[in-house]
């Protein structure tokens, strides 16, 4: 679990915490697709990755630390044989960063072996682990993976695999998507809110589950369709199509919202919608909303780009002139901001990812737009550069609600103390961040870009209120969820 508020105090920007994959085929090693699949969800995490496959004798496994590329040599690769197997990339916002909470998590008992791999976050691990621990179960870990594997084994002794799954999901609360397999049978498991995206696609020889279609696209397959919240999907075993078992439903989902702003690959859809689309649609809503005239737009690369394309092309379609430019060009070879360990780390990291093209802004009025403000930190290195550069005014325009609660379901967003929208009006933000105006994007442009009820999306980021029980917080599914507009400010003459 997380400190009790979210996140953790080294972080910039919000971070997701994994990715998932397994397939099933029907004679072909599952390796090698593992492989560039989780290649394909590298974007998911980067502190661990890991692969685990079964030859229809023996489980084989190989996770290390670090990038998908410096984790797996050749070597690795050859000696993971068998056609079945899962894998996995971990960024942490529960358990420890090491070796011991990387996965995908392996048990052998029994019943025989297990191998597990979540993206998520459960909001009771602690209280199953006491209760677990106290039955005799040994933990190497303190991640909340290790207890869902744990249980699911427990019940395995007893039931059978859909039962022994469906007696899992009533114990875990939270957010989960699961890859799991149980000797060489793989199957996916979403949780009965649908928190976390996780789909299902066809390849010529098999079947693969994925946090997100781009990796069904990497292995040039055809996206079947999403998982359903609180479904289990069984692969095949020779790969020739794959079982499913609706085993919790609920009146509503808890989609989360932030998947589409900010995490997923843009060339992905996630339950039904393509991630690039949704980001052009919220982008016009953003001009609907707060749209100003100025010379140029300007996105934060990357996930900025497609909200300052859609918010430009609305304006054109409004008569507005102004220009869209990529104005600021980013360093691929520099980590993310969030992973540096001191603030002064982090602003010299936005000058070393960053940098703009001073004839794009020079003498110039623009709008900046970005997908989201959490400390404020690059925001405020940003339109200091833009202006440094001789921007005469910039204006901020961010594609997403202010964020002014911790997440509890995997998303990794920093703590009350340091959002700096908890405490503070869109007023105060603005003159934190020294912008001409500000304005973010309202709930309700959210809701219906995404085509989906307020009630189905998971919004306690932007609301304080969660589809889930979390001690000391209110839960949106037992009381009314308030309107919660977008709010605008404007520099004073």
């Amino acid at each position: 679990m997380t400190d009790g508020r979210g996140g953790t105090p080294d972080s910039d920007g919000p971070t997701e915490k994994c990715g998932v994959v397994g397939v099933a085929l029907d004679d072909r090693p599952a390796a090698r697709p593992l492989y560039y699949s989780l290649y394909a969800l590298q974007h998911r995490g980067q502190e661990s990755a890991g692969i685990v496959t079964h030859d229809g004798f023996q489980q084989h496994d190989h996770v290390e630390m670090g990038l998908v590329g410096d984790a797996f040599e050749p070597d690795d690769i050859e000696a993971l044989s068998g056609a079945a197997g899962i894998g996995h990339v971990r960024y942490p916002t529960a358990g420890s960063v090491d070796k011991s909470c990387a996965q995908p998590f392996t048990v052998s008992f029994k019943s025989g072996s297990l191998a597990l791999s979540h993206n998520g976050n459960l909001v009771n691990a602690d209280e199953i682990r006491d209760e677990l621990a106290g039955l005799g179960h040994a933990f190497t870990s303190d991640g909340d993976t290790e207890v869902i594997a744990h249980d699911l084994a427990r019940n395995l002794l007893e039931e059978d695999l859909v039962r022994a799954v469906k007696r899992t999901m009533g114990r875990i609360h939270g957010s989960y998507s699961l890859t799991i397999m149980h000797d060489d049978t793989v199957l996916g498991v979403r949780d009965p809110e649908g928190n976390r995206p996780l789909c299902i696609g066809e390849l010529e020889d098999g079947y693969v589950l994925a946090s997100e279609s781009a990796a069904i696209d990497t292995l040039d397959g055809r996206l079947v369709r999403d998982v359903k919240p609180g479904e289990l999907v069984v692969l095949d075993e020779d790969g020739s199509g794959f079982e499913s078992y609706q085993l919790v439903e609920r009146a509503n989902t808890a989609h989360c919202f932030f998947e589409h702003v900010y995490f997923a690959r843009p060339d992905s859809k996630i339950d039904g919608s393509l991630v690039y689309d949704v980001r052009r649609e919220l982008g016009r809503h953003l001009w609907a909303e707060s749209g100003i005239e100025t010379d140029v737009v300007l996105p934060v690369p990357d996930s900025g780009r497609a909200f300052a394309s859609g918010y430009a092309d609305a304006a054109d379609e409004d008569g507005a002139e102004t220009e869209f430019a990529e104005g600021l060009m980013k360093n691929r070879y520099v980590g993310r901001t969030f992973i540096m360990p001191t603030q002064d780390e982090r602003e010299r990291a936005v000058r070393l990812k960053l940098n703009p093209i001073k004839s794009m802004v020079q003498g110039k009025s623009v709008t900046l737009i970005d997908d989201s403000i959490v400390r404020g930190t690059t925001s405020t290195q940003l339109i200091a550069l833009l202006k440094d550069c001789g921007a005469e005014e910039v204006h901020m325009r961010i594609g997403a609600p202010p964020i002014v609660a911790p997440c509890y379901m995997g998303i990794d967003m920093a703590t009350r103390e340091e959002l700096i929208a908890a405490d503070k009006t869109t007023d105060e933000i603005r003159e934190e961040i020294e912008a001409d105006s500000l304005s973010y994007l309202s709930i309700d442009a959210v809701a219906n870009a995404l085509d989906s009820a307020k009630a189905d999306l998971c919004l306690g980021c932007v609301t304080g209120e969660y589809p889930y029980d979390i001690d000391g917080e209110t839960t949106d599914r037992d009381v009314s969820r308030p309107e919660i507009e977008g709010s605008s400010a404007l520099a004073d003459d």
